[in-house]
């Protein structure tokens, strides 16, 4: 998968706290270690303005850097950063059928899946608080459709997405 980082960094370990899990008798903090049998850990800030935590191609963690203010902080301690996110916004629903909660990471795949119209799930808070998302299209929409090699654009990227579908 190609992003546009620009910056990355690998981990050691990355851990993820999951909220209600340690009063069922759970862990929680979900682990994932940096080691032989798994995939290298990365954390990559795109263009965009994602943070983006990777192991080899699923995505473990997505948070978007251009919220509010008060909704990230990190803390510093020695070679340890703790990232505090908070969304005060509901999941969508997909309509149709009943979608699958997804809770954790999320492969590429699934998520192409998803966006194909193949898997319907409700995506992470992340996903619903998107900077793109309060833009007004119609102008983009415009400038789009009058350029005559967006068609072709168009079905390269379904291209693209079929291919990540097969992988």
């Amino acid at each position: 998968m190609a992003t546009c980082a620009a910056a990355e960094w690998k981990l050691k370990r990355y851990g993820r706290f999951i909220p209600g899990s340690g009063e069922a008798g759970g862990k929680p903090w979900k682990v994932y270690e940096a080691n032989g049998k798994e995939p290298g850990i990365s954390l990559q800030i795109l263009d965009s303005g994602l943070l983006l935590v990777m192991q080899g191609d699923e995505s473990l963690d997505a948070m978007p850097l251009l919220c509010t203010s008060n909704s990230l902080k990190v803390h510093q301690k020695s070679d340890n950063l703790m990232f505090r996110f908070t969304v005060r916004t509901s999941d969508g629903k997909v309509a149709g059928a009943e979608p699958g909660v997804v809770d954790g990471s999320l492969s590429i795949k699934r998520l192409t899946q998803h966006f194909m119209g193949g898997t319907p799930v409700t995506l992470p808070q992340v996903y619903q608080h998107s900077s793109l998302a309060q833009v007004d299209l119609e102008p983009i929409l415009r400038m789009c459709l009058l350029d005559p090699s967006f068609p072709a654009f168009v079905e390269k990227v379904e291209g693209e997405l079929r291919k990540m579908l097969e992988e």
